[in-house]
């Protein structure tokens, strides 16, 4: 583990300036920091370094950080260092497990800074903060998006008792250049980037899942933390880039039932750097044909009225992956068992946090719980 001093300051003080950690998974030097310099001098690092351990990874100066690599993680976790994934950008949930702040900010290293049509650089940090401070209304959509940005507001017919909404765990950012895509749509769109910059944040409505992206995502640690594992993915395991999408599942059924919500849009950040895929599609290649049979799995996912924690949620979970999946492959019988040493780790490393809020009341709204 590295640990480095923060080498001179920002003149504006930024918004949760000690309340929030950055999390970087890497295999290389972070000179990408260069750019964003700026934005996340004034916060705390956080770098997962996969792979190699005797390799020596380069920050620049200035930064304030902290640098775990294997050799840490199977100190610190001991036997449970087997629920981290190897050779594989999962891993950056072990910088979700030792953080102590209240809120997370996660983004690769092959990402950069953004424009805006106007051509004013995106503080894309900012950005997220303004989400999950802000709240969502996943109960009845609002035709203008996020009625609590500027310029916006409730239109005519929107429940007056569903206006005040309830608080946004998750705020999942996009990306322009190179587009979120599957190896076969890689494969079949080359070419293909995202110039379409749409000026818009949404509540994810309730009961709807997502593909979430881990490469521009931030979370409210101390409500949705423990749901927030990236599963088994990578060296010695039969799949690969789901890691964020089973995040994502997990954590948006859980985020329904605790009546927590889910925002997606703004930020964009710049992704600059795409994949090979036909190593993508090795990689891929199970889950292509294993998501026909999750996103279902999630979508008819129930908790009893009794799981008022995330934790005990995820414990649930675990429960329906084994019982109902473990039948698609023995695959998911080891990831349900990850799961649960994944909460006993999460557990012991927060012993004094009551994570998860109990379930939410809102007036009017679904019932949460079966």
């Amino acid at each position: 583990m590295v640990d480095s001093g923060l080498y001179g300051a920002v003149p504006s003080t930024p918004l949760l300036k000690d309340e929030l950690d950055i999390v970087i998974p890497t295999i290389r030097n972070l000179d990408f920091l260069e750019m964003w310099r700026p934005f996340f001098q004034p916060y705390h690092l956080i770098i997962v370094q996969d792979g190699d351990p005797s390799k020596t990874i380069k920050v620049p100066e200035g930064f304030d950080y902290k640098l775990y690599n294997r050799n840490d993680i199977n100190h610190m976790l001991g036997p449970k260092a087997s629920c981290i994934s190897v050779k594989d950008s999962a891993c950056r949930c072990f910088g979700f497990l030792v953080s102590k702040k209240k809120y997370i900010f996660t983004i690769d290293d092959d990402c950069f800074v953004a424009k805006d049509p106007s051509g004013k650089e995106i503080n894309a940090l900012e950005q997220h903060i303004k989400n999950l401070l802000s709240p969502s209304t996943p109960f009845f959509f609002n035709t203008l998006y996020d009625p609590f940005r500027e310029g916006a507001d409730f239109v005519r017919g929107y429940p007056f008792s569903l206006r005040e909404g309830i608080t946004t765990a998750v705020s999942h950012g996009l990306w322009l250049n190179i587009p979120d895509y599957d190896a076969p749509t890689q494969l079949v769109k080359p070419l293909e980037r995202n110039t379409r910059y749409v000026d818009a944040v949404l509540t994810i409505p309730m009961g709807t899942l997502f593909p979430m992206c881990g490469m521009n995502l931030a979370f409210n640690r101390e409500l949705i933390g423990p749901a927030m594992y990236f599963g088994l993915m990578g060296d010695g395991q039969p799949i690969g880039r789901y890691d964020d999408m089973w995040a994502g599942w997990c954590s948006k059924v859980i985020c329904d039932h605790l009546a927590l919500g889910v925002k997606t849009g703004l930020p964009y950040i710049w992704h600059s750097k795409a994949s090979d895929p036909f190593a993508n599609l090795r990689k891929e290649y199970n889950g292509i044909h294993w998501q026909e049979e999750m996103v279902p799995f999630f979508q008819s996912v129930k908790f009893p009225k009794g799981c008022t924690t995330v934790q005990k949620c995820y414990i649930e979970l675990s429960k329906q992956v084994k019982a109902r999946l473990g039948k698609l492959d023995p695959y998911f019988n080891k990831l349900a068992d990850s799961m649960v040493t994944w909460i006993e780790a999460w557990d012991e490393f927060n012993p004094s946090e009551n994570m998860g809020a109990a379930t939410a009341e809102v007036p009017n709204g679904p019932a949460q719980g079966k």
